[in-house]
């Protein structure tokens, strides 16, 4: 779908931006220029066009099905993505939250319209009237992108360029970018690197499998042994509170399972075609992901789920800007701009932790979920839904009541009654917890925030939420605080995150000269 006409207040409002280069909305929307024929991010620095001449699209698939190629300049695909995609619970955006996680790649456009409960037929008729292409262009244009950034960032042979980014052959690969940039992928390679100076971008190196990776400095010994090691610089929409992000994984890691402090986190995936081992350092308005990966066709979910884990596609300037206008949340907002919603790896696992930090505390949930790893899981990652139903009772403790709860939704899980996906609505997500013994709106709520990404989720039933809220002179019950927080749409989550970080610290127990104060963390 794109935007264009001077009387279309969307397109007064993007050409604004582009007249003004304003980089706060590059990835956001797309600017194709007929007259050269190229499409351009808001920000690129040539002469700005007439506005008869331009034309506003959604995604760089829809600027390929109307001609135009990407501009070698401004390299629009080399920005963060849009925001759109989590802001909205409707069957575009969650497609794309799908087609960037390499479904179609996957399990072909059949597979992604199963995934959302649809025909194939329906879903691209959808796509192309919201985003102005189908399936498979989308799929195929993100394909692009992400082998233009690997062509950038690493040293990885053409080959396992193409195939990291999901192309199926070498001549895919080659016709694409060719059709897409009007380049070879060496020449790519040659004028991305040579544009990154001016982006503010930094160039890492991946080392090429069957290469010496102890040449690099900063190499950690722990990655040599993978079939493809890998470093990326995953940049974040600033501003961008990435220590706030670090501390918090670090605050909730389990032993056997995660190791973090304020400046990196690590922790094994669960990848399509195996495990990876993941080590994310905070590198100024980026992330460093180094990661040993099972397979190079592993790269492109592991880039979505590193964006989506540290929330580094959310649009921090329209966020903050909006509950800036509360003048009782102001005060916390200019003092923590881009403050990020910490996302989650793993659906099921998820919900498992969230399940046992259940009126506990977080060091009380940590240890717990230790044990559970520990007794349970295998090769450093948190056990399987299958797992925790044949052997949860054995291992759990607690309330009889919460032992049958987590182990009822493994159960349900492992049978495929209930199944938690990227791509269900935020609504029914929490419907499917809701119906389950022993889960409640906090419970389901909350699960929906981080495994979603859901901005606009208010737990107002929360008791730190509603005790940070007292502090600041607002309504601290439920049913008030829910309905105050309306002025806070879209952007619940982090009105809500807010109230979390402005807890009052709890004293610690030992007295006198220098007794560190305790810092309270995000609840779950």
């Amino acid at each position: 779908m794109s935007t264009h006409g001077s009387t279309d207040p969307r397109f007064a409002e993007r050409y604004r931006a582009l007249a003004s280069r304003d980089s706060r909305f590059d990835g956001q929307f797309i600017a194709g220029v007929h007259s050269t024929g190229i499409y351009c991010r808001p920000s690129c620095a040539a002469m700005t066009p007439h506005a008869k001449n331009v034309s506003f699209f959604r995604t760089a698939a829809a600027a390929h099905e109307a001609g135009l190629r990407a501009c070698k300049r401004c390299q629009p695909d080399a920005v963060p993505g849009s925001p759109d995609w989590n802001l909205s619970d409707d069957l575009a955006s969650r497609a794309m939250r799908l087609i960037t996680d390499g479904v179609i790649e996957r399990d072909g456009v059949q597979g992604l319209a199963a995934r959302l409960g649809y025909t194939s037929r329906h879903l691209t008729r959808v796509l192309t009237s919201e985003l102005g292409a189908g399936p498979l262009s989308l799929a195929r244009a993100h394909r692009a992108q992400s082998a233009r950034h690997l062509l950038a960032s690493t040293n990885l042979s053409v080959a396992d360029v193409a195939f990291a980014a999901g192309f199926s052959s070498i001549r895919q690969f080659n016709d694409t970018i060719q059709a897409v940039y009007e380049s070879t992928p060496s020449a790519l390679r040659a004028l991305a690197r040579r544009g990154q100076g001016s982006q503010g971008g930094r160039l890492t190196l991946g080392s090429d499998p069957g290469s010496d990776p102890g040449s690099d400095p900063g190499f950690d010994p722990r990655f040599a042994a993978g079939s493809t090691s890998i470093t990326l610089r995953l940049p974040a929409r600033a501003p961008f509170d990435g220590a706030g992000l670090m501390r918090f994984f670090a605050d909730h890691a389990v032993a056997g399972l995660e190791v973090g402090d304020d400046h990196s986190f690590s922790r094994r995936l669960r990848l399509p075609t195996g495990v990876a081992d993941v080590d994310m350092t905070l590198d100024g308005d980026a992330v460093l992901c180094r990661a040993r990966l099972n397979d190079v066709s592993d790269v492109t979910a592991l880039v979505s789920r590193v964006r989506r884990l540290c929330d580094l596609d959310a649009d921090s300037v329209a966020i903050d800007t909006a509950l800036a206008t509360d003048p009782k949340l102001r005060p916390l907002v200019s003092g923590l701009p881009g403050l990020r919603l910490p996302g989650v790896v793993d659906a099921d696992e998820a919900l498992f932790r969230t399940l046992v930090g259940q009126q506990i505390s977080v060091a009380a949930a940590r240890t717990v979920l230790g044990n559970i790893t520990r007794q349970l899981g295998s090769d450093g990652l948190f056990p399987t839904a299958l797992r925790l139903a044949e052997n949860g009772r054995e291992v759990l403790r607690g309330p009889a009541s919460r032992v049958a709860t987590i182990v009822g939704a493994a159960e349900a899980i492992a049978s495929g009654e209930l199944v938690l996906d990227l791509g269900m609505p935020s609504d029914e997500l929490v419907a499917k917890l809701v119906a389950m013994p022993g889960i409640g709106p906090w419970t389901a709520g909350y699960v929906a925030m981080r495994v979603l990404g859901n901005p606009d989720i208010m737990l107002s039933s929360d008791l730190v939420m509603q005790q940070s809220a007292a502090n600041l002179g607002m309504p601290s019950t439920m049913r008030a605080l829910d309905a105050y927080s309306a002025r806070w749409a879209p952007w619940r989550t982090y009105a809500g995150l807010h109230l979390w970080r402005a807890r009052p610290p709890v004293l610690s127990k030992r007295t006198g000269p220098g007794a560190p104060p305790q810092t309270p963390t995000i609840k779950g």
